[in-house]
């Protein structure tokens, strides 16, 4: 084998070191932001309101601890490995339980591992967590292509066909013969397209987005399919801007997005209900309780992918 694809193949140890330059930078541009002037409207009706997104820029200023989430990452074993050009960042969790089953779980989007970080302990470990040595789980936790610590694509066509495939052999390097695969979000589309794809060793296929909503066509033939499609059709009426503009013109929002760290957390926070309304509970309650997803150093953590 040539030393060129020995390199290529090769899975390195990964730790994540921020530099304290770096979050110094953070904090002066998190400062800096030029604020737009207050909503008209009494509630989210025209995106974001202002107290709200000043209130989680001064958490991020003034009690967020930056490196909080940075030593939970660091108590896991990470890796790098180069897929398809792409520097792919995976957790790789064994169980010590001798017939746990591996699983590989993709986060969504606008997310990152650490929305999967709550699993790694009842999935690896069930036994400690109130359940049954056979619901054990050999876990791995890759980042998305262009996510988190994953590197950037250096051509188009990283779609979900794409990002399945390098999936598979993620999982075929690690020598896992027999596996099965979870994902939600943009997650789910990964997991149903390696389904479709059916790779040698995949046994089975769990989502918790119902996946035909990626493509807008949505089965009604049940009262849970019906419900739903409402729940598709509200999205569509009133926040699937982001997505299509993301969908069709990322390098134009993109300058924006990652110009300012307040823009970025803003645009994250407005198509994600749960997190928004996690966010303003501070306004009503005295102090900041959780933060959103809006940065991959989420206060949250949620085991739903």
């Amino acid at each position: 084998m040539s030393s060129a694809v020995e390199t290529a193949i090769e899975i390195r140890p990964f730790h994540v070191d921020v530099p304290e330059e770096e979050l110094a930078k953070l904090h002066r541009r998190i400062a800096a932001t030029r604020w737009p002037s207050k909503e008209l409207a009494p509630d989210r009706s025209q995106g974001v309101q202002l107290a709200t997104i000043q209130e989680l820029a001064r958490y991020w200023t003034t009690d967020y601890d930056f490196g909080r989430v940075e030593a939970r990452l660091n108590e896991l074993p990470q890796f790098v490995t180069q897929i398809d050009g792409v520097g792919i960042h995976f957790i790789h969790v064994m169980s010590s339980h001798e017939n746990a089953l591996p699983l590989i779980m993709t986060h969504g989007w606008p997310g990152s591992v650490i929305e999967l970080l709550d699993c790694v302990g009842p999935l690896t470990d069930p036994t400690a967590h109130a359940g049954s040595g056979d619901d054990a789980f050999h876990l791995v936790l890759p980042s998305l292509p262009g996510y988190g610590f994953s590197g950037e694509p250096v051509d188009v066509g990283w779609d979900l066909g794409r990002t399945a495939r390098a999936w598979a052999e993620l999982m075929r390097r690690l020598g896992y013969t027999r596996y099965v695969a979870q994902g939600g979000d943009v997650g789910a589309g990964v997991t149903d397209a390696m389904g479709r794809q059916a790779p040698e060793g995949l046994v089975g296929i769990h989502t918790n987005l119902l996946v035909p909503a990626l493509s807008g066509t949505v089965p009604t033939n049940t009262d849970e399919e019906r419900a739903a499609a409402a729940q598709i059709a509200t999205f569509g009426q009133s926040g699937n801007g982001y997505f299509v503009e993301m969908a069709t013109r990322p390098q134009t929002i993109g300058y924006a997005l990652l110009d300012s760290p307040i823009a970025l957390a803003a645009w994250m926070v407005d198509h994600d209900t749960d997190a928004y309304f996690k966010d303003r509970a501070p306004l009503s309650t005295g102090g900041p309780r959780a933060t959103s997803r809006a940065t991959t150093s989420s206060t949250t953590s949620r085991c739903t992918g």
